[in-house]
């Protein structure tokens, strides 16, 4: 049976990202299988990039509250699809991480390649980051 991945999120209290905010409600979109549940991300998270209240994740189901081991992955990639890394670059992977720790290593690492947009860094889970190596 495949895995089935969620997107969920919304809009949080504060850049820890930890609470949703008052008066809002989680949002959770799914299931999907891997591909789309990127596609989903994407677009809302597109729709929500003036909002940096707004955060949405891929959760692979099961793991929504699994342990708090997180990695930042990205780099530079081919074009703005962001499925296929640019030629002579390779995936980076940084971590293991806690949820704080993986979002100041992800601000840091976004923070420094902002003028490049062939450059973006995700925060996933360990099953996650073995997909996207694998």
């Amino acid at each position: 049976m495949a895995k089935k991945y969620y997107v969920v999120g919304g809009e949080y209290a504060d850049t820890a990202f930890t609470q949703i905010a008052a008066g809002h409600k989680e949002e959770r979109y799914g299931p999907f299988d891997e591909h789309e549940a990127h596609v989903c991300w994407r677009a809302l998270t597109g729709k929500s990039v003036d909002n940096a209240m707004c955060r949405y994740f891929i959760r692979a189901e099961g793991e929504e509250n699994a342990g708090d081991e997180w990695y930042v992955v990205g780099g530079e990639y081919a074009d703005t699809g962001f499925e296929v890394i640019a030629e002579g670059k390779t995936l980076e992977s940084y971590g293991p991480f806690a949820r704080q720790e993986a979002l100041n290593t992800w601000r840091a690492l976004t923070g420094k390649t902002v003028d490049n947009a062939m450059i973006r860094y995700d925060l996933c889970s360990a099953t996650e980051l073995l997909s996207r190596k694998g």
